[in-house]
């Protein structure tokens, strides 16, 4: 039966360089895959793009490349990514330029196009197309149509399996699924097809994608066994050998530190999952309660017995807007009675907002009790007073302006109680808003060119 092996060379960004290289040179590999993009990585590389429209990808990422493409172009490795980020074709090139630095010659890359559709909102305005927002139900997009910044849909494998079928040896995508980079090479590797007789192997191959997308998630890093985790500062990342028959064993090199087991797979197989039974992607929907993981030991686990079925009919889409500016305030509050002063301070802020013609519920505020309940929120009961020595008062404001947004985050400094010290307030920042959509699958043809390094 044939076997492919896959390595996942980052999960987010930025990742670590020294890991994805120590898999090309330990793991036997056949592909090694890239994943680093997400809602905030493209919005900071638009920004950064509208800066310079030279840029637009992830610098790090090609940085890296530099150790990691000349190994893996001599072991016969390829290399699939979505550090292209909304600049594809230029960090392409920036490859080409560390291959040509490396004397490699030959070296077919590909660029995926057609994740972008932000030129073509009024062509399917006109054509009847709603982009109702998925959070508010609101599909009126006519409101923000003229300040659209990124609109990028999440695309699948199929154009990466194209470009893999013409020769590529590099592949840089854009926004695709963050399973579509290790999808891609199974479906072309095993011959699978988006028919009715592969959507099962195709949801194995999602679940298979899903474990590595992460990477050092499924090896320790976010772990609920994080205690147990051998060598937590050299933890490697991860590799599955992949069989015709959709089946995978996930292993770790030996070199570094780290845990592969049942658990830290189980964990990752959750993660940022909503509906485990029905977890959709472009390429197609996986069931990740019907795996079977089964820990072989020696950090090595064997998924099986994985399902999936048609993959829907629409894909998911970002749409980028300015959405004004955010202030930030961080103060720190000490003993005695820290708790009694950071509840003073917070309601004269609200009454100086009051006294400034803003009323309460229009005002955009986040206030953090940091230490106390700024990550489980009312899960947890506020301590009693005399328990806390000290504590951090975040306040974080959002306004249509850079003036409104400070004037709101520092109406919360008026009163300064002893033993409370004031940050210097943070210059306030744009930031970008997000809609999420759906589009018609049919609506992002895909499509990829080819450059090659004579």
């Amino acid at each position: 039966m044939k076997k492919i092996r896959i390595g996942a060379g980052s999960g987010y960004a930025p990742s670590k360089t020294g890991e994805a290289l120590r898999l090309v040179l330990e793991g036997n590999l056949n592909y090694i895959c890239f994943d680093q993009l997400a809602e905030l990585t493209m919005s900071i590389m638009s920004k950064n793009q509208q800066k310079d429209p030279s840029r637009g990808y992830l610098t790090q990422h090609i940085d890296g490349m530099k150790q990691v493409l000349p190994e893996a172009h001599k072991r016969g490795v390829k290399i699939i990514t979505n550090g292209g980020g909304v600049n594809p074709e230029a960090a392409a090139d920036q490859i080409l330029k560390i291959a040509a630095d490396n004397n490699i010659k030959g070296l077919k890359v590909a660029v995926i196009k057609g994740d972008n559709i932000a030129g073509r909102i009024d062509e399917l305005l006109e054509k009847g197309w709603k982009f109702t927002n998925l959070e508010t139900g609101d599909d009126d997009i006519g409101k923000i149509k003229d300040s659209i910044l990124i609109a990028n849909a999440y695309i699948g494998s199929d154009s990466i399996v194209e470009a893999l079928e013409a020769g590529a040896d590099v592949v840089v995508a854009g926004r695709c699924s963050d399973s579509a980079l290790f999808v891609a090479p199974m479906m072309h590797e095993f011959g699978w097809k988006f028919e009715d007789a592969y959507w099962q192997r195709i949801g194995a191959a999602i679940t298979i994608g899903h474990t590595l997308e992460c990477a050092d998630f499924v090896t320790g890093v976010a772990s609920p066994v994080w205690e147990h985790v051998p060598r937590p500062n050299e933890i490697v990342y991860p590799l599955a050998e992949v069989s015709e028959d959709g089946t995978a064993i996930l292993e770790m090199p030996s070199s570094g530190g780290g845990l592969l087991n049942e658990w830290t797979v189980k964990s990752q197989l959750v993660y940022e999952v909503h509906d485990p039974k029905n977890y959709i992607m472009p390429d197609g929907v996986a069931d990740m309660t019907a795996v079977k993981v089964e820990d072989l030991g020696n950090n090595r686990v064997k998924l099986s017995h994985m399902t999936g079925k048609r993959r829907p009919d629409t894909l998911k889409v970002i749409i980028g807007y300015p959405g004004g500016f955010i202030a930030e305030t961080m103060n720190y509050i000490s003993a005695p009675k820290a708790l009694t002063k950071a509840r003073r301070v917070e309601e004269l802020g609200w009454k100086n907002l009051t006294k400034y013609g803003m009323k309460r519920e229009e005002v955009d505020v986040q206030i953090d009790y940091v230490g106390l309940n700024s990550i489980l929120k009312s899960i947890v009961p506020m301590p009693d007073e005399d328990s806390i020595n000290e504590l951090c008062l975040r306040i974080a404001a959002r306004g249509k302006n850079p003036l409104e947004a400070g004037m709101i985050a520092v109406s919360f400094l008026d009163m300064s109680p002893v033993g409370f010290t004031v940050s210097v307030p943070s210059k306030p920042r744009s930031y970008i808003s997000l809609w999420p959509t759906l589009i018609p699958r049919e609506e992002v043809p895909t499509s990829f060119i080819m450059k090659r390094l004579e």
